[in-house]
């Protein structure tokens, strides 16, 4: 029988503060499932796209090892290639969203005996305009927090540093007027956030329920925050997103498989974390299944 090969794509900055003595035991674990593994550490930004891109083709899984950008980077690299091996993620960083969404063991050693276990789960890949994206891509409101918040502290605070970062963008709180089609339906307005996600967790912060989330089904969830009028219309806003209500009060919900997205402002987006430039045009796409995880 053909013996299988893996790469371990790892970010060596996520996570820093933990021991690396599980990652040994998750090679371990990957080696005695049958796998022959190589890693690769990388060195600099969208080195683990470039890597994913050139290499994935010659194994036949690629494991992902680090925070939701280590992932974002390693899927980017991977959906240039027209056939794609199989994903695993090891979530080392200080969030995880998406590994919270599938239930994937923080711990790197129980991470890898449910990749050998080799149960596959297709998984829809966000495409935004020419970038993809794993899970999320926002706009707005504490969007900035995500991707600002120093390494070091998401590695010492976690969830604690995006909050500290956030508080920084609540002087500078303000609505973006955009005109967006989503599904077919127009929605222009004034918005303070916007997020396009496939998940149960944005930024550690926004839960949504997961009986509400498919990530297969060719469908992102699309949440808008639109600009409170009034201090009753501002307090109904708070209330409904800390209770999870996103079908009231004046919030935007829907089950959309594409969005088209147009601005006259200088709109910032984050996607899975990771800074996007602003751009007056952005049509967002599901690719619907683009790629095979083991979990």
């Amino acid at each position: 029988m053909k013996q299988r090969k893996a790469l371990m794509i790892i970010n060596p900055k996520a996570g820093r503060k933990k021991s690396r003595g599980p990652l040994f035991d998750a090679v371990r674990i990957l080696s005695e499932a049958g796998y022959l593994i190589a890693v690769h550490q990388t060195t600099a930004p969208n080195d683990g796209a470039e890597t994913a891109a050139r290499e994935g083709k010659n194994y036949d899984l690629i494991v992902a090892v680090g925070g939701d950008g280590t992932l974002n980077e390693v899927v980017s690299g991977l959906m240039k290639l027209e056939e794609r091996p199989l994903l695993g993620y090891l979530a080392q960083g200080s969030t995880n969203d998406f590994a919270s969404s599938l239930r994937i063991s923080r711990n790197p050693a129980s991470a890898a005996a449910a990749v050998a276990r080799n149960v596959p789960r297709k998984l829809d890949v966000g495409q935004w305009n020419e970038r993809h994206f794993v899970y999320v891509a926002s706009f707005g409101a504490f969007t900035r927090s995500s991707y600002a918040a120093p390494q070091t502290a998401k590695n010492a605070l976690g969830h604690f540093a995006y909050i500290l970062e956030g508080m920084k963008d609540l002087n500078t709180l303000r609505p973006y007027q955009v005109h967006i089609n989503a599904g077919g339906e127009e929605l222009d307005g004034e918005y303070l956030f916007g997020a396009v996600c496939n998940s149960t967790s944005i930024g550690g912060l926004m839960k949504l329920d997961p009986e509400r989330v498919v990530l297969d089904d060719g469908l992102f969830e699309m949440l808008l925050i639109p600009s409170p009028k009034t201090a009753a219309d501002l307090q109904g806003l708070v209330y409904a997103l800390l209770n999870q209500e996103y079908d009231s009060q004046g919030l935007v919900f829907r089950h959309v498989s594409h969005i088209h997205l147009e601005t006259e402002e200088v709109l910032p987006w984050s996607l899975d974390g990771e800074y996007a430039p602003s751009l007056p045009v952005i049509d967002i796409e599901n690719r619907r299944q683009a790629l095979t995880m083991l979990l």
